[in-house]
């Protein structure tokens, strides 16, 4: 290993601040249908699809402006109908080069390595303010 690639093998994680814990965990639990894994005091670890996530107790608030995590799924338009089922209102976007339509964007491109030409895309918050993603590679 040299210095340039001192965290090629590292494992990513996405922590998510929350004013909230108990809000939070309630949101990912009832909406999401995601339990924690393991918790300490002041924090949520879960896993999903081989990766982890942190929701934290902050005292600070999110931004919000842009995507703090996204999930990849299989079929966009059946996550979509069952989150709205639960309650979630999806983002309306307009930003160059795309725009939602239904609470979906096409996305022209993607990265090529997972062999896509494209992504759609919905947005919505979490309890806490988080931007959160969700994207179906249109193949």
């Amino acid at each position: 290993m040299t210095d340039a690639d001192v965290l090629s093998r590292a494992r990513a994680a996405t922590r998510l601040p929350a004013r909230d814990l108990e809000r939070a965990r309630r949101f990912y639990a009832d909406v999401l249908g995601l339990r924690p894994v393991d918790e300490r005091p002041g924090g949520l670890l879960y896993r999903c699809g081989g990766t982890e996530f942190v929701v934290f107790r902050s005292t600070g608030a999110s931004p919000g402006t842009f995507t703090q995590m996204g999930f990849e799924v299989d079929d966009l338009d059946a996550v979509v109908a069952e989150l709205r089922r639960r309650g979630v209102v999806f983002e309306d976007v307009d930003a160059p080069g795309f725009r939602t339509r239904d609470g979906i964007a096409e996305v022209e491109g993607n990265y090529p390595s997972k062999g896509a030409r494209g992504e759609r895309a919905a947005w919505f918050r979490d309890s806490e303010g988080n931007l959160l993603g969700i994207g179906e590679p249109v193949r």
